[in-house]
């Protein structure tokens, strides 16, 4: 079965130190639409601190979903390339998709 990619929207993320186990995590960067405490399942890879220190930033093509009725989460297919984004790039990205009020 294909994937829907329509369903798939770009969201960066940043790996963090999770304080409660010490291990890196990835979490949506403050800017954009989704909240920084929601869940990204993602590749492993991006979480190995040997490949990727603490505070890379990422550009993944995600949607958001939830298993079952469960809590929702952002998810990214695990196959996708690998997108390390600079700081540069990561401020022209959140400022062309900054959401304006009126």
């Amino acid at each position: 079965m294909a994937r829907d990619s329509w369903a798939y929207r770009e969201v960066a993320v940043e790996s963090v130190v999770d304080a409660r186990t010490g291990r890196l995590r990835i979490r949506p960067v403050p800017g954009q639409a989704y909240a920084t405490s929601l869940r990204v399942q993602c590749a492993r890879a991006l979480r190995d601190p040997e490949q990727y220190p603490a505070g890379t930033r990422f550009l993944l093509s995600a949607k958001l979903t939830d298993r079952q009725g469960g809590a929702p989460f952002l998810y990214a297919w695990h196959g996708d390339p690998v997108d390390v984004m600079s700081a540069a790039r990561l401020k022209r990205f959140l400022a062309e998709r900054k959401r304006l009020r009126i």
